[in-house]
């Protein structure tokens, strides 16, 4: 144990017990206050909310570009530097501590936590779109080239890559470090501990936590709002469902009956049993379409793509005397921020799972193992579809009609589409229940004071204000609705991202006094 940055102070010590719940106070009021409140407004006026929405989405893409593009390349230095110093020797839960799962185990998990819904809904949309020009190109190249297809596949996989997960890594660390060295409470607020010392368990903490939920539950809804957008394509194509927003609606609603029933049952019983069958499915679809996609040979399209973007993270990276800023503020600072109000959950879970390792060991598997994945995915999903559409070959020849339709346009020139294509919509779907039970789990722990088994009550709640939020998002947006999801996101990932700078500092004060112990013992 870091004996310097030990407290007196246990999980769940300012929790009151009301309505069958165990609650942190004022935390869990404050944060489902505003949520219930953002909610009741964005349905009540949505053409209102979707202005606004849609304003607050464009200034601050416009007014913090700069801040995010130079924040998270921060992140992604700062965690290549903690792989050479001293710190990095640090053991996660002491000298002694052994890891709990095996390397193989470990890998897969780290690799399940940040993906989900995604990697479905971007896979072949996000190369489609930087190709064909849609919204800008990466670089300002000449849409429909064979440069536009490599900057395509480069920026996809910037957007997926080394920069995304160093955030995630950050976090996770931080509550992995505070957690097992220090034997602080596994909440955000803990992670502040060498900087506020016992004042991070007063109102400076209140905020932090209560800024991890909106960050969290608003980039959780802004997945559930893709995932809801993409079944109902999936269902349209297949049975001639009503492409509309009640159809959405309706999807969100069944889905978050399942993720209750999943959160009821708890993380064992439940998230578990769901993630490893979608993980499986997941391979499977995958290996298919690389044995029997287009022309595509499989390790030159993945040693092309990660040529690509090994070539170009520098370029896409800067943000000085860009030809392309609007496409950097509407995809490379959208997605910044999105990836940083996952953080929370994503780094909760990997921070649960990795004790008994070394930071070096941490951060090279955190950065290297889901980047490596991803990059089969995207290569797989994204070459084959700018193939048929290079090609002229099917729906995708003369470009997307909606984004939430490329996965299954692609699938459709392929063999057996029609049961890719139900395989394909299963995959959301259950992607959709473990992202909202997972997430309500991780909002739930947070609005706990960092306990682990609330009542079941309180699990029902957050994964109903996560259905509640992303169905609001998608009626407020209208035809918008996807700039409406967004909107959320960057309007709570951008603060939270100040957060994670901090988070940086208080994490190196706490590991070189972890290091300075040691050498003293």
């Amino acid at each position: 144990m870091t004996s310097k940055y030990q407290s007196d102070y246990t999980a769940g010590e300012d929790n009151v017990r009301l309505w069958g719940m165990d609650i942190h106070n004022p935390v869990f009021f404050v944060s489902a206050s505003l949520i219930v409140l953002f909610v009741m407004a964005t349905i009540q006026f949505p053409t209102h909310a979707n202005e606004i929405l849609a304003s607050v989405r464009a200034w601050c893409l416009a007014t913090f570009d700069s801040f995010m593009m130079i924040s998270v390349s921060l992140i992604l230095l700062f965690c290549l530097a903690l792989t050479v110093l001293p710190v990095a020797r640090v053991r996660i839960g002491g000298e002694g501590a052994l890891p709990e799962f095996s390397r193989a185990s470990w890998f897969a998990m780290l690799f399940a936590a940040g993906m989900g819904i995604g990697l479905m809904f971007w896979g072949v949309a996000e190369p489609m779109t930087y190709y064909m020009g849609d919204s800008g190109t990466p670089l300002g190249v000449q849409p429909q080239t064979a440069e536009a297809a490599d900057l395509a596949m480069a920026a996809t996989m910037y957007h997926w890559g080394f920069h995304a997960w160093s955030i995630y890594a950050v976090i996770a660390l931080a509550l992995a470090f505070f957690s097992f060295n220090c034997g602080l409470p596994l909440t955000l607020r803990s992670a502040f501990y060498p900087l506020l010392g016992e004042r991070c368990w007063g109102w400076p903490g209140h905020v932090i936590d209560t800024f991890a939920v909106l960050a969290t539950i608003f980039g959780l809804a802004t997945s559930l709002g893709l995932g809801a957008a993409q079944v109902n394509s999936g269902l349209n194509m297949l049975f001639g469902v009503e492409d509309a927003i009640n159809t959405k609606l309706t999807v969100i609603i069944f889905v978050t009956f399942i993720a209750i029933l999943s959160v009821v049952r708890g993380l064992e019983g439940g998230v578990k049993v769901l993630s490893n069958f979608n993980m499986l499915l997941a391979g499977l679809l995958l290996l298919f379409i690389a044995i029997v996609g287009g022309n595509i040979g499989v390790f030159t399209a993945v040693f092309d793509t990660g040529t690509q973007y090994l070539k170009h993270i520098v370029p896409l990276s800067n943000w000085v005397g860009r030809d392309d800023e609007p496409w950097m503020q509407n995809w490379t600072v959208f997605y910044w921020a999105w990836w940083v109000s996952w953080s929370p959950f994503v780094g909760m879970f990997i921070a649960r799972v990795s004790k008994g390792r070394t930071v070096r060991e941490f951060i090279v598997a955190v950065l290297l193992v889901p980047t490596l994945v991803t990059l089969v995915w995207m290569s797989v999903f994204g070459m084959n579809g700018l193939y048929q559409a290079q090609n002229d070959i099917g729906s995708l020849a003369g470009g997307m009609s909606s984004m939430s339709l490329a996965t299954f346009q692609m699938l459709e020139n392929l063999p057996y589409s029609g049961i890719t294509t139900i395989v394909g919509v299963v995959l959301v779907l259950v992607f959709f229940v473990t992202s909202s039970d997972s997430g309500s789990l991780v909002i739930d722990s947070i609005t706990a004071g960092g306990k682990h088994d609330a009542p079941i009550p309180q699990r029902i709640f957050w994964a109903s204000m996560e259905g509640l939020l992303a169905g609001a998002l998608l009626y407020g947006g209208g035809r918008e609705a996807l700039a409406a999801l967004q909107a959320g996101t960057v309007a709570a990932g951008i603060p939270f991202t100040i957060v994670l700078l901090l988070v940086c500092i208080s994490l190196y004060k706490g590991l070189s006094a972890n290091v300075r112990e040691a050498a003293l013992r």
